[in-house]
């Protein structure tokens, strides 16, 4: 009876954190899938028709700034890095800061004129820009296999360029521009922050990078702009858009910190992978992107080589995984071999002796 019973609550423990486990992908899922689309729907001209990227990434990061200085300041729920000093601010979080307000304002600007189907195609070269900045740092080792499996997500993301029917090449300049600026900004996070052992969460992220983001943005920002803002006397600031808008990519933020944290970074791409077919159905049922067959067989290709690559990305920490733990087997055995040496040794020893020691 104790033994069902235990194999029982064992059960419902097990059913209980594969709900959990949905939970967290499909909520995380719901709020990227909600900002990219809240983002389209801002900037598209044939929409809400607020073309002004910059203004918007500003939006974001001065209500995620000071959402994230009460969390971390005020009410104390996260705690501040304390390896953070002036000189580590200056020289890792400022560099990652520029980095990471230009990805978001070139990503921003592909919304005005390309679909959110193509953009999420070509968001899939993401790994091939990543892979090829960590080899050239000397982060990832050269592999030809893997190279390969790069070639052939460039090819597939090519062929679905191709089919594209709503094709603009200054936008397609902008998307991969912001995919090249955020796999240099994701290898500079492992040169400059956890190669030292610093490791930020998304809060303690906001905290640091979010008003670097805004200063930097404020620059195009008054260049660029503002002087159309200005020209713009029919323009009255919606609280309640940008405001939610800006409430749900904090909480996007927040939403991939209990993800990868309750389950795995492996996790998050594969459900990644789930969220760019649902926007693709979604352009093509919902906002009437048309979606070619070419496109979809370019995606397609790519989408079978990017999981072949997570695949293989889980292979490799499986077997790194058990060589760990064959050394640490190892280092066990060695231990104990090493006692049953010196109690043999003791053994061994006249009682005179023992009694000395």
């Amino acid at each position: 009876m104790a033994k069902s019973e235990t194999g029982a609550a064992a059960n419902s423990g097990v059913f209980r954190k594969i709900v959990l486990s949905y939970t967290y992908v499909a909520v995380w899922i719901f709020l990227s899938f909600s900002v990219i689309v809240f983002n389209k729907y801002i900037l598209d001209r044939g929409m809400y028709n607020w073309p002004y990227p910059v203004s918007l990434t500003m939006i974001h990061m001065a209500f995620s700034s000071g959402l994230a200085f009460l969390l971390v300041r005020v009410f104390k729920m996260v705690e501040p890095c304390a390896a953070m000093t002036k000189d580590l601010y200056f020289r890792s979080i400022v560099p990652i800061g520029l980095l990471f307000s230009l990805s978001l304002w070139f990503s921003n600007s592909a919304y005005i004129y390309l679909s959110v189907s193509f953009i999420q195609m070509l968001k899939a070269l993401m790994p091939v820009a990543v892979y090829s900045l960590g080899v050239l740092f000397k982060k990832d080792i050269f592999n030809s296999s893997t190279m390969a499996n790069m070639v052939m997500i460039s090819i597939g993301v090519a062929i679905a360029a191709y089919g594209e029917a709503r094709f603009n090449l200054w936008g397609v300049t902008l998307q991969l521009s912001a995919v090249c600026v955020e796999a240099l900004r994701l290898v500079l996070i492992q040169i400059l922050l956890n190669s030292r052992g610093i490791s930020l969460n998304p809060i303690t992220t906001l905290y640091y990078v979010a008003p670097a983001c805004f200063l930097f943005l404020s620059v195009p920002w008054y260049l660029i702009e503002y002087p159309k803002l200005l020209d713009t006397s029919s323009f009255h600031f919606d609280f309640f858009t940008f405001g939610l808008n800006s409430m749900i990519a904090f909480l996007l933020n927040i939403a991939v910190f209990v993800l990868v944290g309750k389950t795995s970074a492996l996790t998050m791409n594969v459900a990644g992978v789930v969220k760019d077919w649902l926007l693709i159905a979604f352009s093509w049922s919902v906002i009437l992107d048309k979606v070619t067959s070419i496109n979809l067989l370019g995606y397609g290709i790519a989408f079978i080589a990017v999981c072949y690559y997570n695949y293989a990305k889980l292979q490799a920490m499986k077997v790194k995984e058990q060589q760990k733990l064959q050394k640490v087997g190892d280092e066990e055995e060695n231990l104990r071999l090493l006692d049953a040496k010196l109690e043999r040794h003791e053994e061994t020893l006249p009682p005179a002796h023992k009694s000395d020691a």
